[in-house]
């Protein structure tokens, strides 16, 4: 397992630890950190070290989104968004905070196996933290391999040049990640070209009936966003679209 693969796992590892620690009284130690002069070239060699790590550790919690099923959740909605003709409306922090409450929704069962199998044992000192990371990979990689493409997978597998692998065991995560994200977005793209369907035919029939009226100097906008909203409303838009994004995920 490379360095990113480690740094993911354990980015996701911790946040798992995160949701465990939240729900029980656990203290906290006291971390500080000084600002001094370094006297020795392995003091700046480890200042160094530090520096990357920290700059690794902001990157990775991306990472692991992208491990997850924010991806596609995230890109449909934005989608919407646009198809309704409302840019701005939802607004993108509400976006962004409805795409990752449904990630969690759908990635529950797969962060309870984490906590089950990993976690719990790390925290009762019966395994290791090798171990608990290893554990913790299994369930994630089940869930991405069940998103992902088979051709999209064996496009990665081509494009490293290694021999095929036996087993999903033997499968690396730095073939596996990139199969997955690619497999989200073309999953995502797929969904937009749906829901742009209704949303386009009701500019259709509205530029139309304006057409016939007479009325070209009204922009065919003003009328058909009020019935888009309209009709998005009346059908419950919302549910059915949260209940197909979770459906969609095996």
């Amino acid at each position: 397992m490379n360095l990113l693969s480690k740094l993911t796992l354990l980015v996701a590892f911790g946040l798992v630890m995160g949701v465990a620690l939240a729900q029980e009284t656990v203290p906290l130690p006291r971390v500080s950190v000084e600002v001094g002069n370094a006297r020795t070239p392995q003091e700046v060699s480890t200042s160094l070290q530090i520096l990357a790590l920290l700059t690794i550790l902001s990157v990775a919690p991306s990472i692991v989104l992208m491990m997850t099923a924010f991806t596609r959740i995230v890109i449909v909605l934005s989608f919407l968004r646009s198809a309704l003709g409302t840019p701005n409306i939802p607004p993108t922090p509400v976006i962004v905070g409805l795409s990752l409450f449904l990630t969690f929704y759908v990635m529950a069962p797969t962060l309870d196996e984490i906590n089950r199998t990993a976690l719990q044992p790390y925290m009762k000192q019966q395994i290791t933290f090798g171990q608990a990371l290893q554990r913790a990979e299994k369930p994630i990689r089940a869930f991405m391999l069940r998103q992902t493409y088979t051709e999209d997978l064996n496009l990665f597998i081509r494009l490293s040049k290694q021999p095929p692998p036996r087993t999903a065991d033997d499968l690396p995560l730095t073939t596996l990640i990139p199969a997955f994200i690619l497999s989200e977005l073309k999953t995502a793209f797929i969904i937009g070209f749906y829901i742009y369907i209704p949303f386009v035919v009701i500019d259709l029939v509205v530029a139309s009936v304006l057409l016939s009226m007479g009325m070209m100097m009204l922009p065919p906008v003003v009328v058909s966003l009020p019935a888009k909203l309209l009709v998005f409303t009346l059908a419950n838009g919302w549910g059915v679209l949260a209940q197909a994004l979770v459906a969609g995920f095996r």
